[in-house]
């Protein structure tokens, strides 16, 4: 990477990034030698513009941010770097810079994991996942059965616009089955994590 270390007194704004949820953690600033140690290291050093020196994140917390990858803009002054952080990013005990808590980032799949939250918690019978919360988690966990064969159907067959419809089916139910046992995505991810070591 050849990087444009000349505009800001030798610094670059470096943009943190969960990298399995993509959720923005923090910013800091880095220097040429920050980074070298941050790649040799594989742990997000900044230069911090308070202290005058370098500060690898987690130094005291142990919260570190691990680096998975390091990329850098079209105008060669800005890195996003994605890592996976030990826990709370921010000072505050905040799982971001931006006091952002609670779930993680899923774009439209959190939208619809909290319609279903919303739902299943409300007192109106009316919408269809009340009607799949009072049949049960045995009938919830049919039904995502039932919608699990009609995808592999759909899968062995040519029609890909009934193979996408079945799989959005599957994914429903199957976040309806999630709510039902008490559980979320976060839930499932932090399995693919420990997975992946």
């Amino acid at each position: 990477m050849e990087i444009d270390f000349s505009k800001d007194n030798g610094l670059v704004p470096a943009i943190i990034q969960d990298a399995n949820t993509l959720q923005v953690l923090m910013l800091g600033y880095m220097n040429e030698e920050a980074l070298k140690k941050t790649q040799t290291e594989q742990k997000v050093t900044f230069f911090s513009r308070s202290k005058q020196r370098l500060w690898t994140k987690g130094e005291e917390s142990g919260h570190f941010l691990h680096v998975k990858s390091i990329q850098l803009d079209c105008d060669q002054d800005t890195l996003l770097i994605l890592a996976d952080p030990d826990g709370p990013t921010c000072h505050t005990g905040s799982k971001t810079c931006w006091q952002e808590e609670g779930t993680t980032s899923f774009g439209i799949l959190a939208g619809l994991e909290s319609t279903i939250r919303q739902r299943w918690e409300s007192e109106d019978a009316q919408s269809y996942v009340a009607s799949l919360k009072a049949k049960g988690t045995h009938k919830i966990a049919q039904k995502v059965g039932e919608e699990a064969i009609e995808t592999v159907i759909e899968a062995l067959r040519t029609d890909d616009e009934l193979f996408l419809a079945e799989s959005a089916d599957l994914l429903f139910h199957y976040l309806v089955l999630l709510k039902a046992k008490g559980f979320s995505l976060d839930d499932v991810l932090n399995v693919l994590k420990s997975r992946m070591k």
